[in-house]
């Protein structure tokens, strides 16, 4: 069984809900990479999404296209980025999500990407630019190699949230408002009233992404989701700099109070 299916099974047996924070992929570099995925399962992270860097990333706010930008400019490519998870499989056995844009997987060739992402552990993408018109050969190749494609629905998508969802595998990404990723102080969206619609279409677990950016935000969403997304906070924690062990010490910290706050 794929690692999302049986981790969002056995929270929910527990009646917990989901951390799922994100990383962005050699940002500031690949040996942190590595050490961000282990410093957030220990601080309780359910589920980790690592961002494989692109030159035009149209759903990330400036906070994530910023990593986006520092990764590139180190030389990361997406081989990088497979060699370092093959490397943290030696240690956990943590869901692992990729988020990627869909011209990244088209260029390194569909069959291709999919047989990579089994091989080194990946169990699921997040392709926020994925056509709906398409998404039947792609998800045809992803079960192929028990990958889980994660839908995306927003606040816009309305009617058409029984499309997007079905055939989609491992949860719903619930975006929470309209517009990029990127940290806030409120969310406008009736978050009840939207996840409460999402559900009438499916029964996948809904996770709630962009703009949750602390421990506040996260306590006071979690009752209408089974998971909460955070990324931009993340980033921004990576992004103030210092030493490693520095950066991690950040982002436990905050990672634990999120996990704390929702459970």
């Amino acid at each position: 069984m794929n690692r999302i299916v049986q981790k969002f099974n056995y929270l929910k047996l527990k009646n917990e809900k989901a951390f799922i924070p994100f990383v962005t992929g050699g940002d500031p570099d690949l040996d942190t990479t590595l050490e961000l995925v282990l410093t957030l399962e220990k601080a309780g992270a359910d589920i980790i999404e690592i961002g494989i860097p692109y030159s035009d990333p149209m759903a990330d706010g400036p906070v994530i296209q910023a990593s986006s930008t520092r990764a590139l400019a180190n030389g990361i490519k997406i081989n990088h980025i497979m060699d370092k998870v093959r490397k943290i499989r030696e240690t956990t056995q943590i869901p692992l999500v990729y988020l990627l844009y869909y011209n990244s997987i088209f260029k390194y060739g569909d069959v291709k990407f999919f047989k990579m992402c089994k091989d080194v552990g990946v169990d699921g993408l997040i392709i926020p630019d994925l056509p709906l018109e398409e998404r039947a050969e792609v998800i045809e190749i992803a079960d192929k190699y028990d990958i889980c494609i994660i839908p995306m629905v927003a606040p816009t998508s309305k009617d058409r949230i029984g499309a997007i969802t079905n055939l989609g595998k491992g949860f719903v990404y619930c975006v929470s408002v309209n517009g990029v990723t990127g940290t806030r102080q409120k969310l406008n969206t009736d978050i009840k009233e939207y996840m409460d619609l999402i559900k009438s279409y499916t029964d996948m677990p809904r996770g709630l992404g962009f703009g949750i950016s602390n421990a506040e935000m996260a306590k006071a969403y979690a009752p209408y989701c089974e998971a909460i997304i955070v990324g931009s906070a993340i980033i921004k924690l990576v992004a103030e700099g210092g030493s490693q062990k520095e950066i991690l010490k950040r982002v436990y910290d905050f990672a634990l109070d999120i996990k704390n706050a929702i459970n």
